[in-house]
């Protein structure tokens, strides 16, 4: 393959640029209706009144025939369509904590089944600022109040609900990553060939059985019909601190600082309002997401808080042969996210440290990513 045959994946509806989806949020945005409401309700009160364990609750379990069909087409959209959705109306504030991620995990599992998130087997995560440095190796940026780059997630599916916002900041920006990968190839077809190359990322001392503490993975991996693309700057940054990983050449920097300027620029992004109520659900292939420095409330109980799913979708594309040794694959093929020994699945009402470690001292403030 030369730098001038590299495929194009133009035609694909999850090669999007920013500006003509927010032309048309009507593509992606979905208000939940009173009926729909209303049955969701009636599941969540009896599933919580029931004192059924939320990881125990299947997709049969929280059946939803009104929202059935809606559901079913999200679910399509994020692994063959735009790659994302945004569903509003959800009463958090009618909720106690535990009612309100059973609704979250019963939409969730209509899409998908939950996998683990971190070391201790949390299926339900919680993105909220615990103080850690993200700087740390074993610190995942989710639990500080620093910017995120743009980077995705693992799983097939990332899902967030938002039950608090931030007193300022903490904005959502998305982008298509095919539709970077696009770019790159017309307009630095070099770059793009860098990035074909294996890349060395850290687990952040989140290690499955039998693998080794970092693992190989491309930026972008096209197949014949679709493109999968997968990028967590700061974990291939963090891979340096062991001997046996290549260091970082000042061509992937470049293409590296190519791809995120790319990312951020107007003509590509996506920037999306996420308050009370919404859940955003991201296909991590084909979606690269970030989100900007924030300040929190002073009152704990005012603190920005999201939940989160990985969700792995058993009707989504086989994956490429690198994502069995990133996270293992699940009895369906897809991927597992992360399976730790001794871990099993819960789900945790409470935001706690996922795993990251004393190394993961809680500082009085985040340092930027």
């Amino acid at each position: 393959m030369t730098e001038t045959d590299l495929p194009r994946y133009d035609h694909l509806p999850s090669a999007w640029r920013g500006p003509v989806l927010a032309a048309a949020p009507e593509r992606w945005t979905h208000e939940l209706t009173t009926t729909e409401l209303a049955e969701l309700d009636r599941v969540v009160r009896r599933l919580d009144a029931d004192g059924r364990d939320i990881v125990g609750i299947g997709a049969g379990d929280g059946a939803l025939p009104e929202l059935a069909d809606r559901l079913g087409g999200i679910r399509r959209e994020l692994m063959h369509g735009i790659g994302f959705a945004l569903i509003r109306g959800f009463p958090v504030a009618d909720y106690s904590r535990r009612q309100a991620a059973i609704g979250f995990w019963v939409l969730g599992a209509q899409i998908g089944e939950a996998v683990s998130q971190n070391a201790k087997g949390h299926a339900l995560g919680h993105v909220r600022d615990l103080g850690f440095d993200p700087n740390i190796p074993s610190a995942r940026g989710y639990q500080s109040r620093a910017r995120l780059a743009y980077h995705c997630d693992s799983g097939d599916v990332v899902g967030l609900l938002s039950l608090r916002t931030a007193r300022s900041g903490g904005l959502s920006s998305l982008v298509s990553s095919v539709a970077l990968y696009n770019a790159m190839v017309e307009r630095r077809p070099d770059l793009a060939r860098v990035l074909l190359q294996p890349t060395y990322r850290d687990r952040r001392d989140e290690i499955p059985e039998g693998r080794r503490p970092w693992y190989p993975m491309p930026v972008f991996m096209p197949g014949p019909e679709r493109l999968f693309v997968h990028y967590v700057r700061s974990a291939i940054r963090k891979a340096q601190r062991f001997e046996g990983v290549p260091r970082i050449t000042p061509a992937q920097e470049a293409a590296f600082d190519y791809l995120e300027s790319l990312a951020g620029d107007a003509e590509f992004r996506l920037d999306t309002a996420f308050g009370p109520g919404d859940m955003q659900f991201l296909c991590n292939h084909t979606i690269l997401h970030s989100r900007t420095a924030y300040e929190d409330w002073p009152e704990p109980e005012r603190k920005r808080h999201l939940l989160r799913l990985w969700l792995a979708c058993a009707d989504g594309p086989a994956v490429p042969d690198y994502y069995a040794e990133h996270q293992g694959l699940t009895a369906s093929g897809r991927p597992r996210g992360i399976l730790c020994p001794g871990a099993e699945l819960n789900a945790s009402l409470e935001a706690e440290d996922g795993g990251a470690g004393e190394s993961a001292k809680r500082l009085a403030g985040a340092a930027p990513a």
